[in-house]
């Protein structure tokens, strides 16, 4: 029984494997693409990742690069007195609604507002009832002092202690800074530390390379595809959701 058994836990991983390298090969086609790669030139990309591979080389895992930047210690836990996180400059905090005015003008521009699923609503005061809905808890982000973004839980269930995270660095000039990062770092640490949850879970439009890179650093499983899950545009999309439990962040970050 015991021999049947790991040879059903050892087939299921082969297939979860084999279902992010699929989905990997997936959207990287899609980026050659639309940095303008031809499609007859796909084929020469392939055999120039041939050659790195067999290139000898040092190997880092995801899992072990942010535990490098910062770990939990790192974390300055005000919570208790002044509801505050902070961590290298970055500060979140329970969101004032007086900032609605401008989430809701970040979310105008079409890049950003596309880019969720599901969307946020359009209009300010939409947005105001929406964040102060009963399952959802948002966050400020503040980069040396200056608002810079929101973080927050979506669908909480306190009873599975389980949510879903959505994030938005808005401000423009705040981009490129690491700020997104470190303020995931906050709320993971908010949700396992302080709120005590099990598990953080998230969605992405299509398979994006770079999302699920940053996300697997966090040490973020593939949960699930949702096939042609959305239409945005006139355009069918695929819908990623990642997961994060808390044992596992825990012992990457402790």
């Amino acid at each position: 029984m015991a021999v049947k058994e790991n040879e059903e836990s050892n087939s299921a991983m082969r297939k979860y494997h084999e279902q992010m390298l699929k989905l990997v090969a997936k959207g990287f086609y899609n980026e050659l693409i639309n940095y303008g790669v031809e499609k007859a030139d796909v084929l020469s990309v392939a055999g120039h990742l041939l050659d790195n591979v067999m290139v000898k080389g040092p190997t880092n895992k995801l899992v072990d690069y942010y535990n490098r930047l910062f770990t939990i210690k790192d974390v300055q836990n005000d919570w208790a007195t002044t509801k505050s996180l902070t961590l290298q400059q970055v500060t979140i905090a329970p969101m004032d609604p007086s900032l609605i005015p401008r989430i809701a003008t970040w979310l105008r521009t079409p890049a950003i507002r596309e880019s969720f699923y599901p969307r946020f609503p359009d209009s300010e005061a939409e947005l105001g009832r929406y964040f102060l809905a009963p399952t959802r808890e948002y966050c400020s982000i503040f980069y040396q002092q200056q608002f810079a973004g929101i973080i927050g839980a979506e669908n909480i269930d306190t009873e599975s202690a389980r949510l879903e995270m959505r994030k938005l660095v808005g401000d423009p000039g705040m981009h490129g800074k690491g700020i997104g990062k470190r303020a995931t770092f906050l709320f993971l640490y908010h949700v396992f530390m302080v709120r005590k949850f099990k598990k953080v879970y998230l969605h992405s439009l299509d398979i994006n390379i770079r999302n699920l890179n940053l996300n697997g650093k966090f040490g973020f499983e593939l949960e699930g595809v949702f096939l042609e899950e959305a239409r945005i545009q006139d355009r069918w999309r695929d819908v990623i959701r990642m997961a994060l439990a808390a044992p596992v962040w825990l012992e990457l970050f402790s």
